[in-house]
């Protein structure tokens, strides 16, 4: 349930309704644009009459929401979000977000040889991993805090941001402190003690669907995140499980549009994962910014045939220039820019 307050309501209102909120053993969240302030209540709603807050001053209408992940409905938040990700960088406003860099950071020189094909490219978010959850127990596993440090000097030098992914709770402290986003991958998307985790660092998310969750369970894994009070999250459709095997995953463009429907939240597509094949990432990159995506998240490396992983999906530095000039030609044509 949202208490939708007027235009003019004063300061004063909107703390009479948490006040009255919080009276009842419920929580209240606040949206505040620039028009208007939309009040969320948290909790058993039944302990909820409506008819009572709408004749409260300052109100203007209360509405039930009926789905079940509140915080990230449209409902709640009806303007699309604009996440700050710091030195200028935003994603979920007009430019479509590039994110890009190898899967794995394997040594400084091939660390900082992608960074500069990248930032060649205008790219502002170096991507890298440096924890590295494997299908294989046998596969390279990354190089932990090592390579946390590779990423962050890379990026340092190019004045580029840090994306990686944490993959457990207790490497929250440590990935916070290098990344300036937190990557939860898709076989993380339902670990709910580190969605609570990364909820608590007020660090911004970027969360992946899971390889075989609907998008009402990532949905739902978003609003643990939102609900610790961070509400910087961005949602990332990467490929689902189906029974098609040409390619790595099958990338949902219906995603797109629909979360788009659903939620204010910034939506990034993985072209990369969903694939699995280098060939296929320019087409589905454009599919992706054509269908509406605030961002894009791309797997690049200087020799992707000695990438100790995922470097069949890798796009080599001509690959990946010719990506992005086409990218900037589908953005342009649906009034948009490539930041």
């Amino acid at each position: 349930m949202v208490i939708v307050m007027e235009s003019e309501a004063t300061e004063e209102q909107v703390d009479g309704i948490v006040g009255r909120i919080e009276s009842i053993g419920l929580r209240a969240h606040l949206s505040q644009g620039q028009e208007r302030t939309i009040v969320g209540i948290i909790g058993d709603e039944r302990l909820v009459d409506p008819q009572v807050f709408e004749a409260l001053a300052g109100v203007e209408r209360v509405v039930q929401i009926l789905h079940p992940a509140k915080l990230a409905s449209r409902d709640f938040h009806p303007a699309d979000r604009v996440l700050d990700l710091g030195k200028g960088v935003q994603i979920g406003g007009n430019d479509v977000l590039i994110m890009a860099g190898p899967c794995a950071v394997e040594g400084p020189e091939q660390l900082e040889a992608t960074a500069d094909i990248v930032a060649a490219q205008g790219v502002r978010v170096l991507r890298g991993g440096a924890f590295k959850p494997r299908t294989s127990p046998y596969a390279f596993q990354g190089l932990g805090e090592k390579g946390l440090q590779i990423l962050r000097e890379a990026a340092d030098r190019l004045d580029m941001l840090v994306v990686t992914e944490v993959v457990s709770n207790h490497d929250v402290p440590v990935v916070a402190e290098q990344a300036d986003i937190l990557q939860i991958g898709a076989r993380n998307m339902a670990n709910y003690s580190l969605l609570r985790a990364v909820g608590q660092t007020q660090k911004p998310v970027l969360l992946k669907r899971g390889l075989g969750s609907t998008i009402d369970e990532l949905l739902q894994a978003a609003e643990y995140i939102l609900d610790l009070g961070n509400q910087r999250v961005a949602l990332c459709e990467r490929g689902i499980r189906t029974f098609e095997p040409s390619t790595r995953f099958t990338l949902d463009i219906n995603a797109v549009p629909v979360l788009k429907h659903l939620t204010s939240l910034p939506i990034v597509v993985d072209p990369s994962h969903a694939t699995g094949k280098a060939a296929f990432v320019g087409p589905v990159a454009r599919a992706g910014v054509a269908a509406g995506a605030d961002g894009l998240i791309v797997e690049v490396h200087p020799k992707p045939t000695e990438a100790l992983s995922d470097g069949a999906q890798s796009l080599p530095p001509a690959m990946f220039a010719t990506m992005m000039e086409e990218v900037r030609r589908v953005a342009a044509a649906i009034g948009r820019g490539v930041a």
